[in-house]
């Protein structure tokens, strides 16, 4: 009974308790205070994130991607961000700063709210540029009037017209977000000729050794295209590129300069990265790729093979790159263009292919109204011995592989083969 009555006094005791610190607390320090204009428990929606593509060659770029360099709207007019200041954030979700300001309804601008002053630096520093999505100042270049009425320049130019049409019409069929970010990874392959005001996106396998020689020759860096030895255009660290300047250089350069890149049929960019990489000594890919290759798909492998990683077959090859459990990453040489370059973000105002590279480049030169002496190097400098890969060469590598080992490959690479419009490589595929 006594301990009935004392546990009956002790939640008494702290019921009392309770209700009178309740009514001594400062009202302040329960409910959060609130700024004038805006209501506490209003709601702040974030875009849709972007797919961001990755490549384990870029790591130093990668830690630079949460930075966001630039934010793409769709309209029909370009504004640096400045002038918008509805919203700012970071791309990286561990930077929880928010900053914005709204009007009462007087019209009269309220302070910004400040959760950590490091983190408003950052965000003031990082501030995001606003540019246009698919619609480029400068588009393709014209026409001159004298070239008007010759009918190979006016043929070539509804080339362009059409190949960037099929894009763009791709772009929007299956890029379903017109809000996107360019961050330092998406211009990071993008070289910059500011004499001629050009930016080239690199495609590996499409000849971009020779265009990058042909970047040094109208900088100034070099008289002639055969002067530039392989290792000096790879290695030498002549050429700028877009992730190297800072916001209004970047912002600059993607609105006023000529857009340009060049691509490849898939297959046949796959079997010649394969040749080159694999079919030859080297000492990057052989122990990096194929010593990780050789070692999770080839049965009973010798321990010379496992030691050197020479002598991958392209059907391990094929394993290696369907594999969603790659024991190796990605490479640039055998990605998707589609990331490479990023089209859906970036308005390319040129778009070449390596099977007509003669001719779409040295239109390109004459767009551009470079020196009527400089026109597109012929020359292979790297296996020069080597047949080049061709359509031909591409099926005999091809036909090694399953029906199902071919399809999948054409699915991995779906996406290249409809924005550039390319047919299928073979007819059992669907």
């Amino acid at each position: 009974m006594r301990l009935t009555c004392m546990f009956s006094f002790i939640l008494l005791f702290g019921a009392a308790g309770l209700v009178v610190f309740i009514h001594l607390q400062d009202p302040e320090e329960i409910v959060h205070q609130q700024t004038p204009g805006i209501k506490y428990n209003m709601g702040f929606q974030q875009p849709k994130k972007d797919c961001v593509s990755s490549n384990n060659q870029d790591r130093r770029l990668r830690k630079n991607t949460a930075d966001g360099v630039a934010t793409v709207k769709q309209s029909d007019s370009l504004h640096l961000s400045e002038n918008v200041p509805t919203k700012l954030h970071s791309t990286d979700r561990r930077q929880s700063s928010i900053m914005f300001a709204m009007k009462d309804q007087k019209g009269e601008e309220i302070n910004s709210i400040r959760l950590h002053k490091r983190s408003r630096r950052f965000i003031i520093k990082k501030s995001p540029i606003l540019i246009s999505m698919n619609s480029s100042v400068l588009n393709l270049p014209t026409l001159k009037s004298e070239d008007r009425n010759n009918n190979k320049w006016k043929s070539l130019y509804q080339i362009q017209r059409e190949r960037k049409r099929i894009m763009r019409e791709t772009c929007s069929k299956y890029k379903s977000n017109n809000r996107r970010i360019i961050t330092p990874y998406h211009v990071s392959r993008i070289f910059v000729e500011d004499k001629y005001r050009v930016l080239y996106c690199e495609v590996p396998k499409a000849g971009c050794s020779n265009w990058k020689r042909v970047l040094m020759v109208l900088n100034g860096l070099a008289s002639s295209t055969k002067d530039i030895q392989h290792n000096t255009v790879h290695y030498g660290n002549y050429l700028k590129r877009l992730d190297g300047f800072d916001h209004k250089g970047i912002y600059h350069r993607l609105n006023t300069y000529t857009k340009m890149l060049f691509i490849r049929e898939p297959f046949e960019k796959l079997v010649s990265a394969f040749r080159d990489k694999f079919e030859h000594p080297n000492n990057y890919y052989h122990p990096v790729f194929g010593k990780a290759i050789i070692s999770r798909y080839r049965v009973n492998a010798t321990k010379e093979a496992l030691r050197t990683g020479s002598g991958v077959k392209f059907k391990e090859f094929i394993q290696y790159l369907l594999d969603v459990h790659r024991p190796v990453g990605m490479d640039i040489h055998w990605d998707h263009v589609n990331r490479l370059c990023s089209p859906c973000l970036i308005d390319y105002d040129f778009v070449g292919k390596f099977e007509s590279m003669e001719e779409d480049a040295n239109f390109f030169l004459h767009l551009i109204g470079a020196p009527q002496n400089l026109t597109f190097p012929k020359f292979k400098d790297r296996h020069s011995n080597d047949e080049r890969t061709t359509t031909k060469i591409t099926q005999e590598y091809f036909a090694e592989l399953s029906p199902s080992q071919r399809q999948r490959s054409y699915d991995f690479y779906y996406m290249d083969y409809l924005m550039f419009n390319y047919s299928k490589p073979f007819e059992d595929l669907y």
